[in-house]
């Protein structure tokens, strides 16, 4: 049951988040770590460390976006 929320999870921020960031929209990124729970989550569960690591990348790239466009551009 749990596998199956993290995959609609997954699914839903993932695809959202996709979509917000490639309409150029601040709030992808927001949604993109959001979603990043649920990559851990199914990850650990079916033990594919690989996509753990990813998941950590994409953590912190979500954070990065974050970062740049909601506190880096207040300050310019």
């Amino acid at each position: 049951m749990l596998d199956t929320i993290a995959q609609f999870g997954m699914l839903i921020f993932g695809v959202s988040a996709i979509l917000l960031v490639a309409h150029k929209n601040k709030w992808g990124f927001i949604v993109g770590l959001l979603s990043q729970p649920f990559f851990f989550i199914t990850s650990y569960i079916h033990k594919q460390w690989g996509l753990f690591i990813l998941a950590i990348a994409y953590t912190a790239s979500w954070i990065y976006g974050i970062y740049m466009w909601f506190y880096k551009h207040q300050k310019v």
